[in-house]
């Protein structure tokens, strides 16, 4: 491919979400996941790259079938071991290759290669692919996304619910009650901040996923519009709020992430006390970001653009 890209990019992205779970902890009741600490509200990179999946299978089979290039390694109701057979599948030269530890080199090497021309998860995070016999190698993806963090504390609240149909038969015997209850879990309100980096070093080469410029637009459309995808009655309203882009005219990148992420100040209005809308806050701008950018570096918001 032409288009490998060749610049380092960092962001920071925001987003929110009103009455509902944007996490929930399958250890702790499905309850909203928090530092226990700081009762900061978390949301982890999993649950992020998950809905960003989801959105590029989506957009890239609006004509019923997959785009080539873009199908998806971890995609409900697939086992990793079918994707991983795939290459073994498609690859004359790797017939009969199927032998775990034991996969010659080489075979591992065009294996990988396959999963990355094909797979846009393997292509941008990474995968760990040598879980099953049909061995396909690990790939270390260029692109990285942290747990978002909540600027304030979240305070989870249990809503009991109630069902008037009964979830077995055996239920009814023996009661006169006409309702079942259940379980709710929801935020009122919190704003939430993911960091991500996109290394260049790691998408070209002989060793590189071969992530492009075309990819890293999808990713950009995806994490603006994924949760328009994923609205559902527990999550409540979820909406991106930002995506502050920082692009470096260099493959090393021209400042540290930190100091570029440092310049974005995300500061409650003056008199809120407890945050319950995205205008209760006040974000810094792009035009003054822009005004103190270090050499080498540009910002742009690209939840703006679309």
């Amino acid at each position: 491919m032409s288009n490998i890209i060749n610049k380092r990019y960092d962001f920071l992205y925001l987003f929110d979400v009103t009455d509902g779970n944007p996490n929930g902890d399958p250890d702790f009741a499905n309850t909203p996941r928090f530092d226990p600490e700081t009762y900061q509200g978390l949301v982890s990179d999993v649950c992020l790259k998950r809905k960003i999946r989801d959105y590029v299978y989506a957009l890239k089979s609006q004509s019923g079938a997959i785009e080539p290039g873009y199908d998806i390694y971890v995609l409900q109701g697939n086992s990793l071991e079918s994707r991983q057979r795939m290459p073994y599948d498609n690859l004359k030269e790797l017939d009969k290759e199927a032998k775990g530890k034991n996969t010659k080199a080489e075979s591992m090497r065009m294996a990988r290669a396959w999963m990355c021309k094909n797979f846009f998860d393997v292509r941008t995070f990474g995968a760990v692919m040598s879980t099953t016999d049909f061995w396909c190698g690990q790939v270390r993806g260029p692109v990285q996304i942290t747990f978002a963090r909540s600027y304030d504390r979240i305070f989870s609240t249990d809503h009991a619910i109630t069902r008037v149909a009964y979830t077995k038969e055996s239920k009814k015997e023996g009661t006169s009650a006409q309702t079942e209850i259940g379980h709710k879990h929801t935020v009122a309100y919190g704003l939430y901040a993911a960091y991500g980096f996109i290394n260049p070093n790691l998408a070209g080469g002989d060793d590189g996923t071969q992530f492009s410029e075309d990819d890293l637009q999808v990713l950009w459309t995806a994490l603006t519009n994924m949760f328009d995808l994923d609205h559902s009655a527990a999550r409540g309203r979820m909406a991106a709020r930002g995506c502050y882009v920082f692009e470096h005219e260099s493959a090393l990148g021209n400042a540290p992430s930190h100091k570029l992420f440092d310049m974005v100040k995300v500061q409650r209005v003056e008199g809120v006390e407890t945050p319950r809308a995205f205008t209760d806050y006040t974000v810094t701008s792009i035009d003054e970001l822009n005004d103190r950018m270090p050499d080498g570096v540009s910002v742009l918001d690209k939840t703006a653009q679309e």
